[in-house]
């Protein structure tokens, strides 16, 4: 086990951890989250041994391996696949010891060496070793022919994921991983999760995706106050148990503070009373020792709202057989051709529409959104703009287009040249930038509060089209929490490519795919996407699976052909492969009949508070008229919206009971 015992760390004059404890099994799977700047990444570096805590002590198991993902990527010419298996060291080593072996003088001493350095390797799993890196590798988004490539010609986001392949190509019996999601796209996040479902041993994440914690830790440690805080159970039983426990001790704070509000004014009313002098000293006393609470610090979470946009025109856009791509320029940079990656796209965005965009990585997602934001002309085909339309568009390295030489201000007064400075001023300080914060350099700001300004800057522009590309990274989970409530509350139209999926459920209606070149609706949710995901990237042959129709039942392409008579044995096989498909065709249905049962659930329970609320007499006096028609009006939006979920919810008992038939 993992054990830290009395552990003190300081980061200049900076206090991280003061006399902390914590216990951590073989075989958990524990998510570490905190602020930023809480010690999270220097936990990691004590683990590493490469920082010594200032007190205390950490002990684990000497003979435990350790894999953690390496920060540098040398420019090397060693093709990916090779520097991946380079994660295995031990392999390595026995491959070396077998080269050197192999070329000294034939001897009977050396062929014993030889035998034995073979058998090492079976052991090692060296002569799967290469299917093993492919699948890795293709799970993490590469091509075989990527593969092939060296290191050198990969950019900065391709290299980290080739330095978590040699992590995960390393057998551990620890593996830390420090935002592994960062450059991950949500094909790679969802190959990812289930590899490290089937890890065997312990594993420390630092994550702010919520739903990537939720499917994979079973252990949550959180850095707060200085302290290490174990809590059982996924981030969402997590923040359960945080929010039980901050009610109670806001409950021992304000018992605490009567406790000592009643002694001290015993104390004040008659210390100077000889008669009760003996009494005064008592309660001082009791004062003395009693050990204070602290309050209950609920950080203030931050929080902003998208400004209602200023015209909504009907359609926004409307794009007829366009081609997506980028131009191809001669030495002269005259243009002589294009690169198409997404072909013939039909497609118009209407006001109000909610669309979260899917695809693999590299299938044009990025492409497409850019097309839309008009940075990429159309290679071909028509592409109309609604009069008034104002994009505003996130681009997935739009943290790196700011001008790090200049201020918060600055930025902001470039697109506001006429807007006084207070009110600017005012503005940027509803996105955590006070006080001379607004008149630095952002240069040496962090990566969550750059991309809070690159946000505050499309926010002042009050846009009715907001295009959004990866707009979580370098977000921790508070600020990606107050963009999912923005978003959710967002009166315009919508677009957006995530890889944080929470984002995705609250904030979009309908998806839309990019694949095989082509732009078509995905009739399903992200349980969904998962599955053909799975079904396309990871199945074994190279045909991929259709996306789902919305008229076709699940299943209904893949009938199962007549069966030849079988022995008993094989037929038992074949019936437990049918029962699996059964389960797998029903587990997309189930799902959402659950998630119906919940929104149905809450629906009736906030009808229910109003069919109560329209019993009382009081509603009805002249001075509550508006509050009445607000509450019948609501009453029957909540009696539409169930009657929906409710037909939905009666198609898909349907569709299980045609199953089970």
């Amino acid at each position: 086990m993992i054990r830290f015992s009395n552990v003190s760390l300081m980061r200049g004059t900076k206090p991280l951890l003061e006399d902390a404890d914590l216990t951590l099994n073989p075989g958990d799977k524990i998510g570490l989250i905190g602020a930023n700047g809480a010690g999270k990444s220097s936990l990691f570096a004590m683990l590493r041994n490469e920082l010594h805590p200032d007190q205390g002590a950490i002990d684990f198991p000497q003979r435990w391996r350790m894999a953690y993902v390496a920060q540098e990527t040398p420019a090397l010419d060693r093709p990916a696949i090779e520097y991946a298996i380079d994660g295995d060291a031990g392999l390595r080593t026995l491959q070396s010891e077998l080269e050197r072996v192999e070329g000294l003088p034939h001897t009977t001493e050396n062929g014993i060496a030889i035998g034995n350095l073979h058998a090492a390797l079976a052991d090692a799993d060296a002569y799967t070793v290469q299917s093993r890196a492919e699948q890795l590798l293709l799970g993490l988004g590469f091509s075989l022919e990527q593969m092939q490539q060296p290191v050198a010609s990969f950019s900065g986001g391709w290299r980290m994921r080739l330095n978590l392949a040699q992590a995960l190509m390393c057998p551990s019996d620890l593996l830390l991983l420090d935002e592994p999601t960062n450059h991950l796209d949500l094909d790679a996040i969802i190959w990812l999760e289930d590899w490290l479902k089937r890890y065997q041993g312990t594993l420390i994440i630092i994550s702010h995706d919520r739903d990537f914690l939720d499917e994979i830790v079973n252990v949550v440690v959180h850095i707060d106050e200085r302290k290490l805080k174990r809590y059982s159970g996924n981030y969402s039983s997590f923040e359960r148990q945080r929010a039980a426990h901050m009610v109670l001790a806001a409950a021992a704070y304000e018992k605490q503070q009567r406790t000592r509000a009643h002694l001290q004014s015993f104390v004040d009313r008659f210390k100077a009373k000889a008669t009760k002098a003996r009494q005064a000293q008592s309660r001082m006393k009791a004062l003395a020792k009693m050990e204070e609470l602290a309050p209950l610090r609920a950080a203030a979470e931050f929080s902003f709202e998208f400004r209602d946009p200023a015209s909504s025109p009907n359609p926004l856009l409307v794009m007829e057989d366009v081609d997506a791509g980028y131009p191809l320029l001669d030495a002269h940079g005259d243009k002589v051709g294009g690169k198409t990656i997404v072909h013939h796209v039909n497609f118009s965005l209407q006001t109000g529409q909610r669309i979260g965009l899917l695809g693999v990585n590299g299938a044009g997602k990025s492409t497409l959104i850019k097309t839309i934001a008009n940075e990429l002309a159309p290679l071909a085909g028509k592409a109309t703009l609604g009069k008034g339309l104002v994009i505003g568009y996130f681009a997935q390295h739009q943290v790196e287009m700011l001008r790090h030489d200049e201020s918060p201000l600055w930025h902001l007064q470039k697109i506001a040249p006429t807007t006084r400075e207070q009110e600017l001023r005012n503005f940027l300080g509803g996105f955590n930038f006070p006080g001379d914060m607004v008149t630095s350099p952002i240069r040496p700001f962090s990566g969550g509060e750059k991309a809070r300004l690159a946000l505050a800057l499309i926010v002042w522009q009050r846009p009715n089209l907001l295009l959004l590309d990866e707009p979580t990274n370098h977000l921790d989970l508070e600020t990606r929490e107050a963009l999912t409530l923005a978003l959710a509350q967002f009166e315009g139209t919508l677009v957006v490519v995530s890889h944080d999926r929470h984002l995705l459920r609250a904030t979009t209606e309908e998806f839309i795919i990019v694949a095989d070149g082509r732009l078509q609706p995905f009739d399903g949710d992200l349980d969904d996407y998962k599955n053909w995901l799975f079904q396309t990237k990871l199945a074994k042959d190279t045909g991929a699976a259709p996306l789902p129709s919305k008229d076709e039942k699940p299943g209904a392409s893949a009938a199962a052909a007549p069966i030849a008579p079988v022995d008993r044995k094989e037929q038992k096989r074949l019936e437990a492969e049918e029962r699996q498909r059964l389960a797998a065709l029903k587990k997309p249905i189930e799902n959402r009949v659950k998630r119906l049962e919940e929104q149905m659930a809450k629906l009736n329970a906030r009808k229910s508070d109003i069919d109560a609320r329209l019993l009382e007499p009081a509603i009805y006096e002249a001075d509550k008229k508006e509050e009445l028609k607000t509450l019948v009006a609501d009453q029957a939006f909540l009696v539409r919206d169930l009657g929906t979920l409710e037909e939905e919810w009666l198609e898909l008992q349907e569709r299980l009971e045609a199953l089970a038939a």
